[in-house]
């Protein structure tokens, strides 16, 4: 049974709220990040951005020292305070398309080395010490880690009476998203937010698995010496309003086939179509959208040449690579192959027909978003995903509730 936490939050006051948190820094492109710094005092990006102050380019443990002490002087100006009680905290997120709405708390990292919490994606260790090595300097983690678990009507009830009473924070940004958050501290409130969690076997991370590994080797290394590196904060919300994307896939050349050549081998395993301009999209699994030499292409799956015997080989990132990417296009390590460049669904096809036509590329693929369901039986089989399989939302923003360590 997962264990679910209460935390006293670091946070902006109320009056700085919308204007300190910030977009996941990958957001940004340059001219944006560069306003913002320049124009916003008060932005989480000064934080992060603590070579900004003296126009320089900065990185390795002098940055996670700047980065702390940029911290330390908001805290100091008083742009951002700790609760004085451990809290729950309901945080309900609206935006143009979508309402997201879960719980803020903190996770056992003994939870997550023993699958009670449950990762379906592979980690980079160099990466995860990299992390572990700037949460143990800077103090902080700004970034929760996406869990998700069963509809439960119970949980639903209790947040749903919280969300009547007046919200800690109600604001919004200008990226046309409406925030809320409700403290929770009632200690009955919470035992009973916490009962229905213990009912629980499993959760599953939806998104940050090197942020929860991270977490779990700097408990490995700091948790004797205080409790709190023991947890990570992370942002739990029903499946049901998990929205999934897919991860398109732009391949450099054609591994020295002509583009006839490319064509006949895909036909062994797939029914082609040529389908001109027509921008073809894939409506469900084992269907795929190919864009080449100024052509879209629906590839469907020659189901009788396919034996699925897991839950992996019923993914069809994992089929992409088995039947495309590996044999045909000489591409082996989906991590380090620079010849291989992703792009996540939200920006749909015609950005790779875009990077095609200007020969950036020579073949894209799209596919069909996974779901919850392949997420978890994957997560069950103790199997991995290949790399940039999903692309999930909600995403939350950087600073809007903190956990010190």
């Amino acid at each position: 049974m997962p264990l679910v936490k209460p935390f006293k939050a670091t946070r902006a006051t109320s009056d700085k709220a919308a204007h300190l948190i910030s977009r996941t820094y990958q957001d940004y492109d340059k001219k944006e990040l560069k306003a913002q710094l320049k124009y916003n005092p008060y932005s989480f990006l000064q934080i992060l951005n603590p070579g900004y102050k003296y126009n320089q380019e900065i990185s390795g443990e002098e940055r996670f020292n700047l980065v702390r002490n940029r911290f330390l002087e908001f805290k100091e100006e008083g742009y951002l305070t700790e609760d004085e009680n451990s809290c729950f905290y309901i945080y309900e997120n609206i935006d143009p398309h979508h309402t997201y709405t879960g719980i803020i708390a903190s996770m056992s990292t003994e939870d997550y080395e023993n699958n009670i919490i449950k990762k379906h994606e592979d980690t980079l260790h160099n990466k995860e010490v990299l992390f572990k090595d700037y949460l143990k300097t800077v103090g902080f983690n700004a970034e929760p880690v996406l869990l998700t678990y069963p509809d439960q009507s119970e949980i639903d009830d209790i947040i749903n009476q919280i969300k009547t009473t007046e919200p800690t924070y109600d604001f919004s940004t200008t990226d046309h998203n409406r925030h809320k958050i409700w403290s929770v501290s009632d200690n009955a409130v919470i035992s009973g937010l916490q009962a229905q969690f213990e009912q629980m076997p499993h959760l599953y991370i939806a998104d940050g698995h090197h942020r929860s590994a991270s977490s779990a080797l700097l408990a490995e290394e700091m948790g004797a010496e205080k409790q709190s590196y023991n947890y990570f904060m992370s942002f739990l919300i029903p499946e049901s309003q998990l929205n999934i994307y897919e991860f398109n896939r732009g391949i450099i050349d054609l591994n020295g086939l002509s583009k006839e050549e490319f064509l006949i081998k895909l036909d062994q395993y797939f029914r082609i179509q040529n389908r001109g301009m027509e921008l073809y999209q894939p409506s469900k699994k084992h269907h795929f959208s190919m864009y080449l030499d100024g052509d879209f292409y629906s590839l469907y799956l020659r189901k009788d040449l396919i034996t699925i015997e897991t839950a992996l080989d019923d993914l069809d990132s994992q089929m992409l690579y088995d039947l495309i990417l590996k044999p045909i296009l000489g591409i082996e390590d989906l991590r380090t192959d620079d010849r291989l460049i992703y792009s996540y669904g939200k920006h749909d096809m015609l950005k790779v027909k875009k990077k095609v036509d200007q020969g950036l590329f020579a073949v894209g693929f799209g596919m069909f978003p996974a779901t919850v369901e392949q997420i978890k039986s994957i997560a069950d089989a103790d199997l991995r995903m290949p790399p940039k399989s999903t692309f999930v939302r909600p995403k939350l923003p950087s600073g809007l509730l903190i956990y010190e360590f």
